[in-house]
């Protein structure tokens, strides 16, 4: 941090200014195992953290002489301390109300599938929707559902929930009776109305086609979105996550607006803007410790499970599919150009190697165009590679905002659909470590769990989720605990301007940190997803610990 200066840089990292002896820290952390981030900085014991902000850190007997009569001295008993986990890509407003709606995220058979959706449709009211559910149609054998496995049980109640990657809806028949979808609609541009063999719609919507019946939920009122808000951010703190970057754009920034102003927010937002509207933002800089804005998200393709990633080459299984582009590229390269012009920050949703490969070229015209800037460009996934692509991602200054949990959720699979081949750069995270890139992670909540642990975990081990890769998938795309840290951490700050304010333990920045029950660099790896996060801080306030006491 610019306006920080050190006294003991090396040894203690405590800062230093006229009279700092006078000054008093509330609280004194003692007894720890503290990895502070900075990898030019050694560890440290103790830290001191004065109203929301660290005082000093380093060695217990130099922490010593900011304790005063009022000071909260706290033992955690050895226990490792980690900044807090920073999550680059999260949908919050859908991941808290899918934490208020079915949960078919590990249904792993479709009789499973179809008694939670039963059993939830006798708990809700008539004519209330059933949305979110985030399946995985691989989990029993691949077999896409249909409305009629569900229809009896939901006649009353119309059906829009997502398959996990958010790119492929099961809709039931209220549902389509709503939305006018039957045996005669077209297919929609870029997207598609899966029908059965007789003609009919078997409910699958994928891409553009999802926006049918997506389009006609009634709006959430105030008050859902602000309980949907907080069961969200009370299951963020219980993962150890004290920033997010949230990408949705349903709607919630007002309602986070409006927490913050009443001190409601446990979490930091970085809140996302469709990259489309770029006209219509303007930067929020009011509270950016808490709050902020100016990060605008497109979109080129789809995912790699319902064949919308777009590649270059035909996809494994299906011959005459190479995947789709969601968008016209020419209005995307223009939204981007503009926006950049305003100094907004871009990040793009790209799976597939030609996906990936168009929006590298996109920056590139936009750099070459708008002139060199900061202006820290990101893609987000970059899950599917070409080799040639790697090393243009240094090049460009491109930050990678990438997701470990799902590789070993794709790994199950991902080879029948694309090669073994192309595989060997997808989720390339040593590959574009060791081409310099900055690599950060996140878990595309509720896509995923929003544990960064478990993607550590992931990012270090490989291990799919089957068991059926013990020696990790693409293991040459393994990396440390510590690259891992630093991508929930430090880089993540960085890749969202907030490298002077948090994302390391240091003297001066804000005091967001995570207590766990292990210290990850010691145990082994394959354990690491079972580490239990006992205390989340966010700005020296506890947020959440084993019985769930928060405040702010």
């Amino acid at each position: 941090m610019k306006k920080q200066l050190f006294f003991l840089l090396v040894t203690t990292l405590l800062l230093c200014s006229c009279g700092t002896d006078s000054v008093k820290a509330d609280m004194i952390i003692t007894n720890a195992n503290i990895w502070i981030g900075n990898t030019k900085s050694p560890k440290a014991e103790a830290m001191a953290i004065k109203a929301d902000t660290i005082l000093a850190i380093g060695f217990l007997d130099d922490i010593q002489k900011y304790k005063g009569s009022s000071t909260e001295v706290k033992d955690v008993g050895g226990k490792f301390i980690a900044p807090g986990f920073i999550d680059t890509h999260v949908h919050l407003l859908m991941g808290g109300n899918s934490l208020l709606s079915v949960q078919l995220r590990d249904a792993s058979t479709k009789q499973e599938f179809i008694d939670r959706i039963s059993e939830f449709a006798k708990k809700i009211k008539s004519g209330q929707w059933i949305v979110e559910g985030n399946w995985d149609h691989t989990l029993w054998g691949g077999e896409l559902p249909n409305k009629d496995w569900i229809d009896e049980f939901t006649g009353d109640n119309p059906v829009a929930i997502y398959r996990m990657d958010g790119h492929m809806i099961l809709a039931n028949s209220a549902a389509l009776k709503i939305a006018g979808i039957d045996e005669n609609s077209p297919d929609v541009e870029n997207g598609e109305i899966v029908k059965n063999p007789d003609g009919t719609p078997s409910g699958i919507l994928k891409s553009e086609a999802m926006y049918l019946v997506l389009n006609k939920i009634p709006k959430l009122t105030d008050s859902e979105k602000e309980e949907a808000l907080s069961a969200a951010q009370d299951y963020l703190v219980s993962q150890g996550v004290t920033t997010v970057h949230d990408v949705d754009s349903l709607g919630g920034y007002e309602i986070l607006d409006k927490m913050n102003s009443n001190k409601q927010l446990k979490v930091r937002v970085y809140a996302a803007d469709p990259l489309k509207y770029w006209k219509t933002v303007a930067k929020d800089t009011k509270d950016s410790k808490w709050l902020k804005n100016g990060l605008m998200k497109g979109f080129v393709d789809g995912s790699l499970g319902s064949h919308t990633a777009a590649f270059d080459e035909p996809y494994s299984d299906k011959q005459d599919d190479k995947g789709l582009f969601i968008v016209d590229v020419d209005s995307l390269g223009s939204w981007i150009s503009n926006a950049d012009k305003k100094q907004l920050q871009i990040t793009v949703h790209a799976i597939g190697d030609r996906a990936n490969s168009t929006i590298l070229n996109l920056y590139d015209g936009v750099v070459q165009n708008n002139g060199k800037n900061d202006r820290r460009l990101r893609i987000e996934h970059a899950q599917h590679l070409n080799v040639e692509d790697i090393n243009r991602f240094f090049k460009l200054d491109v930050i990678t905002s990438m997701q470990p949990y799902h590789a070993i959720d794709d790994g199950r699979w991902a080879e029948e659909l694309i090669g073994h081949q192309r595989i060997k750069t997808t989720y390339a995270f040593k590959s574009l470590l060791d081409a310099n890139t900055t690599l950060v992670f996140s878990s595309d909540w509720p896509v995923a769990p929003a544990s960064p642990l478990y993607g550590i975990y992931a990012a270090v081990t490989r291990r799919t989720l089957d068991d059926n890769n013990p020696d990790g998938w693409v293991p040459e795309q393994k990396i440390n605990v510590e690259q891992a840290l630093a991508a929930y951490t430090k880089d993540a700050a960085y890749s969202s301007f907030d490298e002077d304010i948090k994302g390391t333990l240091e003297p001066g920045k804000l005091a967001d940190f995570v207590i766990l029950n292990e210290n990850i660099f010691q145990i082994d790896a394959t354990t690491i997803k079972d580490v239990k996060v006992l205390e989340t801080y966010v700005g020296g306030k506890k947020m959440y610990n084993n019985d769930l006491d928060t405040n702010r």
